[in-house]
């Protein structure tokens, strides 16, 4: 029976193999690829730590956050705690991954603006009865007959 706080196995075995392979990949190069074994105990005890570590870093968060008489635990409030709780040299990779991440969010968010505009537009347009741009009439509107 499976804990509700339990990491999904595969994502924590997939983390694991990639980093292993990652690893191997520094140390013995790429001609000497090899399946990289993991026994489900090991798994599991990686799993756990995972989970004793975000509870941890989230204690020591929240402890930060109600210092700063706030509700809400922040990015910033987890980067504070990871360098309250020693582990600084997790900070960089933090930081750049975070980056990546409002990157990322900030173009999709973009994306959804400007369909929602376009639709909108088209819907103006389909209103006022002009034609959609970019919709055209093969094979669905009326043909001539020239038979």
């Amino acid at each position: 029976m499976a804990d509700t706080e339990d990491l999904p196995r595969a994502h924590v075995k997939r983390i694991v193999k990639n980093k292993l392979q990652e690893l191997q990949a520094k140390t013995d190069g790429e001609e000497k690829k090899r399946e990289i074994q993991v026994q489900k105990e090991a798994l599991q005890a990686l799993s756990e730590s995972a989970k004793i570590f975000i509870h941890y870093l989230t204690a020591t968060a929240n402890d930060l956050c109600h210092e700063s008489k706030r509700s809400t635990i922040s990015a910033d409030d987890v980067m504070r705690a990871i360098e309250e709780t020693e582990f600084s040299e997790f900070l960089e990779p933090l930081k750049a991954h975070l980056e990546g991440y409002k990157k990322e969010h900030a173009e999709k968010s973009q994306k959804r603006l400007e369909k929602r505009v376009d639709l909108k537009r088209k819907a103006a347009e389909l209103e006022a009865g002009a034609p959609a741009v970019g919709a055209d009439n093969e094979g669905g509107g009326e043909e001539a007959d020239t038979g």
